[in-house]
């Protein structure tokens, strides 16, 4: 089976060979070789993590990556007695690759997911795995840092700690305001660091996480995974103190959760903007083929699921990878004009939304950027089929969040709104359902770079898109040759 591997998150500057989702950066690693990544990590520090990045196989190929303070410097918060990874997973009883390649043929959407996991484990409310739940061990008193990570394939997810409160200190590699909270909410692809102090009665406390749903109508797994929260001389055999998590669809809590993100430091975004675009973000159904049999269109009212940003559906060439045929000069393989707005301005939040809207047109399109070049996207939910939280996520970027909001985004009230003195620095950012959220960057990484959601059916349905980042003036501004073994096609 082919493969490829992407460091999510991690800037690669000048280095985008390593980046890795397949024919975007690099033709994917054949099956029985093997290809070693070579980069390095500027200016991050915290929890980021890495996965394949082709057809499903990320849903059980991900760990996490960890990046320590360098020698001599150390946390901007007290040291923790312990550090624990805790990576949430999904898992199908059945090949993750058969379960997409059957939603593909048929155009239906994939069947669910069986079950959640917490460090490879789907805990003891579930009976295939109750006698292998993971523990975390703590000594009462001591404060631990919990490094969370939303490694599931297609679930935003809540995550809270029976009777314990969590002091969110970082998320996506960077460091935040501390704040308080007794539930986090993760899109895949999202990390946060909490610390946790053991401060409650020696005992067993459950940790879990639970799905958070916000597309009304669809279908999704509703159980939930657990670990234990073990205080070191309790006997192992005592039950662990319940928990109770958010309703599955209580954006409430979402809301104010993702509003408590601020920069550690006020921080410099960029006031002047060069490119100010407006990517609406959305599903879609494409009408079945005339030489389609009807089993082949399951979606909705005999159509197949589709997905775009700005009515174009994101299709991945076969032969070379974008960042190859940019940088050899092959033509046919992709162009260069992702619009910068949708082709028709509608009540993109509404009810009544035309069915003419409902069919993107197919491309493999990339928008370019000048190095250097001050960019604000707007990134804008639609209730076509259904809206959604969608966890988007830019390759070799950090930007900021300056803004989110509900309803359909409107310059005129709405940019008084943003924060341009402390907003989270991020990879993901969790769009809200049924609305927006604005960010900002500067292009100051060459390459080609993938603009996804990370609801990985989503992808596959063609919701992304790509920046074309031009070379700047000198080696320093200039992407990095390919490397010599570089996988070919």
């Amino acid at each position: 089976m082919l493969i490829k591997k992407n460091r999510h998150g991690v800037r690669q500057m000048r280095t985008g060979w390593a980046d890795g989702p397949e024919f975007v950066t690099q033709c994917p690693i054949r099956p029985g070789k093997s290809y070693t990544y070579r980069f390095t990590i500027q200016g991050q520090e915290g929890t980021l993590w890495w996965h394949a990045h082709s057809s499903w196989l990320r849903a059980t190929v991900y760990g996490a990556l960890i990046i320590h303070p360098a020698l001599g410097s150390s946390f901007p918060f007290p040291k923790p007695d312990s550090q624990t990874a805790l990576v949430l997973g999904e898992w199908w009883n059945a090949n993750p690759v058969d379960v997409i390649n059957q939603a593909t043929r048929t155009g239906a959407a994939p069947n669910i997911s069986d079950a959640y996991t917490i460090n490879g484990q789907p805990g003891d409310l579930y009976n295939c795995s109750n006698k292998e739940t993971v523990v975390v061990p703590v000594n009462s008193g001591e404060t631990s840092l919990l490094r969370v990570i939303n490694a599931a394939l297609n679930q935003p997810l809540f995550f809270t700690v029976a009777n314990h409160k969590l002091t969110v200190v970082g998320a996506d590699a960077s460091y935040l305001k501390p704040f308080t909270t007794k539930v986090l909410m993760l899109g895949p692809g999202q990390t946060t660091d909490v610390l946790l102090t053991a401060d409650q009665p020696p005992k067993r406390y459950y940790i879990a996480a639970r799905a958070y749903q916000s597309a009304q109508n669809a279908p999704f797994d509703n159980t939930t995974t657990t670990a234990i929260l073990h205080y070191r001389n309790t006997t192992k055999t005592s039950p662990p103190v319940t928990l109770s998590l958010p309703a599955f669809n209580d954006t409430n809590t979402v809301t104010s959760f993702s509003r408590k993100f601020k920069s550690l430091r006020n921080v410099v975004v960029p006031k002047t903007i060069d490119e100010n675009l407006f990517f609406t973000i959305g599903l879609g159904l494409d009408n079945c083929p005339k030489n389609f049999p009807k089993n082949r269109c399951q979606g909705l009212n005999g159509t197949r699921f589709t997905a775009s940003m700005n009515n174009v559906s994101f299709v991945l060439p076969s032969n070379f990878s974008l960042l190859q045929a940019h940088s050899n000069g092959i033509p046919g393989v992709f162009t260069t004009d992702f619009p910068a707005k949708p082709p028709v301005k509608f009540d993109y939040t509404g009810n009544n939304i035309s069915r003419g809207l409902f069919q993107p047109v197919k491309g493999t399109k990339l928008y370019k950027l000048k190095y250097g070049t001050r960019v604000q996207i707007v990134l804008q939910d639609t209730n076509i089929v259904t809206s959604e939280n969608h966890p988007i996520h830019l390759h070799g970027y950090d930007f900021y969040i300056v803004a989110e909001g509900f309803g359909n985004f409107n310059p005129k009230k709405d940019n008084s709104k943003f924060n341009l003195v402390d907003p989270p620095l991020r990879n993901t950012v969790a769009v809200p359902v049924n609305g927006w959220a604005v960010i900002r960057f500067v292009a100051d990484n060459p390459g080609v770079w993938l603009m996804h959601c990370h609801l990985d059916v989503h992808i596959k349905w063609g919701l992304g898109m790509a920046f074309l980042v031009e070379n700047g003036v000198g080696d320093l501004e200039t992407l990095e040759a390919a490397p010599h073994d570089l996988p070919v096609c």
